[in-house]
C-alpha cells in the first residue's frame, strides 16, 4: 500500500508543471460535451417539428444550421483535446527521462554498469512511454467523468425526473466495477514491467555474449532460457488483456442495460402505458432527447473504464521508475561529513586528493584518508597489485565514484566538471565510421583533424589502405578491425578533443607488441604537449614515460 502511495506522489509530482495543458484538455473535453448536448437538442428538435409538427424545410433550415455548427465545434474541440493532452504527456516524459538522466549521472559510469544495458534501456524507451496514457487520458478523463454526467444528469432530471432517477441509480455500477477491476490490474501491470525488464536485459546479455557461449557449446541452453523467460512474458501478457477485455465487457453491460431501461421507459410513457410521475408529459422532442443524451451519459464513465488500464499501466512502469530513483550506489558513503567538491578557485592548478576514504558495502576501506598532489603536465604512472585499487582511484579523479570522505580537485575545479580523457580497458565504439567515432568527443573536428588524429596513434597505414578514408564503417564490437586497433581508434579521440587531462586504464592491456608501441608512441607524444596523464599499468616501457611512479596496495599509494 504505501508503494503504491509514492508511486501516486511521484506522478502527481511530474504534473505539477503541466497543470494548464491538463486544464486545457478538460477545457476542451467539456466544450465538445456541450456541442454534443447541443446536436443531440437540435437532432430532437428536427425529428419532433418534422414528425409531430409536419414544419416545412424552409422552418427546419436554422436548426439544421445549428445541427451542422455543433458538430463542427464538436470536432474542433476533440481534436483540441487531443493535442493538448499530447503535448502534456510529452512534457511529462521529458521530465521523468530528465530525472532518470540525472539519475544515472549521480551514479556514474562505474555503478551504472553494474545494471543491465537492455534493463535501462527498458526503463528509458517502455516504461517512461507507459505514463502516456495515465496523463493524456486517464487524469483528463477523470475531471470529464465527474463534470459531463453531472451536466447531463441535470439536464434530464429537468426533462423529466424519473428517467433522470434510472440513470443515477445506474451510474455508481460502474466506477465500483473498475475499482474493483483496477486492484488486480494494477498488480499484474507491475509484475508485467519486471518481467520485461528482466526479459530485455537477459537478450541483450545473450546477444553480446554469443561468441563466448558459441565456444563454450551453450547457445542451446542460453536459447532454451530465452524461450522459457519468454513464454512467461507471454504468460503474464496474456493474462493482463484478459482482465482488460472482461472488465470492459462487464462495463459495456451494466452501461447497455441502464440504457435498455431508459428506452424502455420512454418507449412505454410515449404510449401512454405508464402514467406515474412524468411520464404523462412526455413528448417526441423530450423523449427522443433523453433517449439520445442517455448513451452521452454513461460514454464519459466507459471512456474512464477504459483508460483506468492507463491508470494500472503507469502505477506498474512507475513503481519500477520509482524504484531506480531511489536506488543508491554500492558505495558507502557518509552525506553528513562529505565535503563539498565545488570550484575552489585558481589557487591550485593540478590534482589534489585531501583526506579522501572510499569503502564499498560490507568491505574493507580501499583508500582512508588519503591525500595525494599531482601537478599539471605531470605524468603520472600508477602500479601495483590487482585489485589494489589502481582503477578505483582513476574513477575517484574522473569523477566516476564520490568520495566517502574528503575532498577531491582537479585542475582547479570538482571532479567531472571539466572535459577529460578517457580510456578504458575496453575501448568504446560506436556503430558508424570512424570519423564518427572520434565526432563524439568532437563534434565539430574537420576531416583534416580527424585524418591527423589517426595518423597520430599509428593508424595511418590502414587509413590509407581504405578506400573510404575516415569514412570506412566500424561496427559497436569493433568488426573490421583487430582489438589492437580498435583501441587505437578510441585513443585517436585524445588527439582530436585536445583535453588537459588525460587518464588511462591499462591502456596496453591485451595489446601485441606492434599495438603496444603504437600507443606507447602516441602517449608519448601527449606527454610531450604538456597534457596531464594519469594512467594505470603493469607494462614497463609505459613506467619508463611517466616522470612519477606510484604504487596502489593495500590501500596504501606510495611512491615507487
Amino acid at each position: 500500500m504505501a508503494e503504491g502511495q509514492n508511486v501516486r506522489q511521484w506522478l502527481d509530482d511530474l504534473c505539477r508543471g503541466s497543470r494548464r495543458w491538463i486544464q486545457g484538455t478538460i477545457a476542451a473535453g467539456i466544450l465538445a460535451a456541450m456541442a454534443t448536448v447541443a446536436q443531440m437538442v437540435f437532432l430532437a428538435r428536427i425529428v419532433h417539428l418534422g414528425v409531430i409538427g409536419q414544419a416545412p424545410v424552409q422552418t427546419l433550415s436554422p436548426l439544421f444550421l445549428g445541427l451542422a455548427v455543433s458538430i463542427i465545434v464538436r470536432t474542433g474541440a476533440q481534436g483540441l483535446q487531443t493535442r493538448l493532452a499530447a503535448r502534456c504527456s510529452e512534457q511529462v516524459r521529458r521530465d521523468a527521462r530528465r530525472q532518470l538522466h540525472h539519475h544515472w549521472q549521480s551514479l556514474g559510469p562505474v555503478e551504472l554498469g553494474k545494471h543491465s544495458a537492455g534493463t535501462l534501456a527498458r526503463e528509458w524507451i517502455d516504461h517512461v512511454e507507459a505514463l502516456h496514457g495515465y496523463f493524456a487520458r486517464f487524469l483528463p478523463q477523470l475531471a470529464l467523468a465527474t463534470l459531463i454526467p453531472l451536466g447531463i444528469l441535470a439536464l434530464v432530471f429537468y426533462l423529466d425526473w424519473l428517467a433522470g432517477v434510472f440513470l443515477l441509480l445506474s451510474a455508481p455500477l460502474i466506477p465500483l466495477f473498475m475499482a474493483l477491476v483496477g486492484m488486480g490490474a494494477e498488480t499484474l501491470n507491475q509484475k508485467h514491467f519486471r518481467t520485461i525488464s528482466r526479459l530485455s536485459g537477459q537478450f541483450l546479455d545473450k546477444v553480446r555474449g554469443l561468441t563466448t557461449l558459441q565456444l563454450f557449446g551453450q547457445t542451446e541452453g542460453a536459447a532454451s532460457l530465452i524461450a522459457l523467460r519468454s513464454d512467461g512474458y507471454r504468460q503474464i501478457t496474456m493474462k493482463t488483456l484478459r482482465v482488460a477485455f472482461l472488465s470492459s465487457a462487464v462495463l459495456e453491460f451494466f452501461s447497455s442495460v441502464a440504457i435498455a431501461v431508459v428506452a424502455i421507459y420512454i418507449g412505454f410513457g410515449l404510449l401512454g402505458y405508464i402514467e406515474f410521475g412524468p411520464a404523462r408529459e412526455l413528448t417526441l422532442f423530450t423523449g427522443l432527447l433523453i433517449l439520445l443524451l442517455a448513451p452521452e451519459f454513461f460514454q464519459p464513465l466507459r471512456t474512464l473504464s477504459q483508460h483506468y488500464h492507463d491508470r494500472a499501466a503507469a502505477m506498474g512502469a512507475g513503481a519500477e521508475l520509482l524504484a531506480r530513483l531511489k536506488s543508491s550506489p554500492t558505495l558507502a558513503s557518509t552525506p553528513a561529513t562529505q565535503a563539498s567538491t565545488a570550484t575552489r578557485g585558481p589557487e591550485f592548478d593540478g590534482i589534489q586528493l585531501t583526506g579522501v576514504s572510499v569503502r564499498y558495502q560490507s568491505s574493507e576501506p580501499v583508500f582512508s584518508q588519503l591525500s595525494l598532489t599531482f601537478r599539471r603536465g605531470d605524468v603520472i604512472a600508477l602500479t601495483g597489485p590487482s585489485g589494489g585499487g589502481k582503477t578505483t582511484l582513476l574513477n575517484l579523479i574522473a569523477g566516476f565514484l564520490p568520495p566517502g570522505e574528503g575532498t577531491i580537485e582537479v585542475l582547479g575545479r570538482s571532479p567531472g566538471h571539466s572535459g577529460f580523457g578517457w580510456l578504458g580497458q575496453k575501448g568504446f565504439l560506436v556503430h558508424g565510421t570512424w570519423a564518427d567515432n572520434l565526432r563524439l568527443t568532437t563534434p565539430d573536428a574537420s576531416d583534416v583533424a580527424i585524418e591527423t588524429a589517426l595518423r597520430s596513434v599509428g593508424l595511418g597505414a590502414l587509413l590509407d589502405s581504405r578506400p573510404e578514408g575516415i569514412n570506412s564503417a566500424v561496427s559497436e564490437d569493433g568488426q573490421g578491425l583487430s582489438g589492437g586497433q580498435s583501441r587505437r581508434l578510441s585513443l585517436a579521440r585524445l588527439f582530436v578533443a585536445d583535453y588537459d587531462l588525460i587518464l588511462l586504464d591499462e591502456p596496453t592491456a591485451g595489446l601485441d607488441v606492434d599495438s603496444e608501441i603504437f600507443v606507447l608512441e602516441a602517449l608519448h607524444k601527449l606527454a610531450m604537449a604538456g597534457k596531464t596523464l594519469v594512467f594505470s599499468s603493469h607494462h614497463h616501457a609505459l613506467l619508463t614515460l611517466a616522470n612519477r611512479v606510484l604504487v596502489v596496495s593495500g590501500g596504501e599509494v606510495r611512491d615507487a
